[in-house]
């Protein structure tokens, strides 16, 4: 692969390209010019835009799982401070990289069986994390939700819904966003 800015740039092109105009619209020669660098070099490291369409989605997918990790092991070892981490975490990265989560929500549908089912596993673990909090949450008694799979399909639908709408030059904050989806994240799972 290659490296430092060379392949940055190629991944910040087909971000930018993806997100303008979508897969089937973005053309590999387009990705090309707008890093910057020729065809010959993008096809040495990608077979094609298939390819390079999953690695920019599994580098955005790994970044938010950094980022979350890093809010969960900085967080008590409470329920409740648990969703509190990882909604402030999810707003964060949704804000921080808009582009990478519409396209995680839209163009994944077009990756391959064999790149989807990668990237199906890391969404599974998604998942599985969130259950995790609020079901830890429930048995513990610090979450009343009588349907927690539906409260963390809410929950997740709503940070999710941020890239669509959210403007940084706007009239609310990040810290704003995260205490208000913070306080309607607790409201969903009825947080004691």
């Amino acid at each position: 692969m290659m490296r430092g800015e060379g392949l940055a740039a190629i991944h910040a092109a087909a971000r930018e390209a993806f997100a303008e105009q979508g897969y089937h619209a973005t053309s590999v020669r387009d990705i090309a010019r707008r890093a910057g660098v020729s065809m010959a070099a993008l096809y040495y490291h990608y077979e094609g835009k298939q390819e390079l369409l999953f690695a920019v989605l599994r580098e955005s997918v790994e970044d938010y799982f950094v980022t979350c990790e890093h809010a969960l092991a900085a967080a008590p070892d409470d329920p409740a401070a648990h969703l509190d981490a990882l909604v402030g975490a999810t707003v964060r990265y949704r804000v921080r990289r808009r582009a990478e989560s519409t396209l995680n929500l839209i163009e994944v549908r077009n990756l391959e069986p064999r790149y989807r089912k990668l990237l199906d596993a890391r969404v599974d673990t998604a998942t599985r994390m969130w259950a995790g909090i609020i079901d830890d949450g429930v048995r513990a008694g610090v979450f009343a939700t009588a349907w927690p799979d539906d409260a963390r399909r809410a929950v997740i639908a709503m940070c999710n819904a941020i890239a669509d709408w959210y403007r940084p030059e706007g009239a609310v904050t990040v810290d704003e966003l995260v205490e208000r989806y913070v306080g309607l994240a607790r409201t969903i799972v009825a947080c004691s």
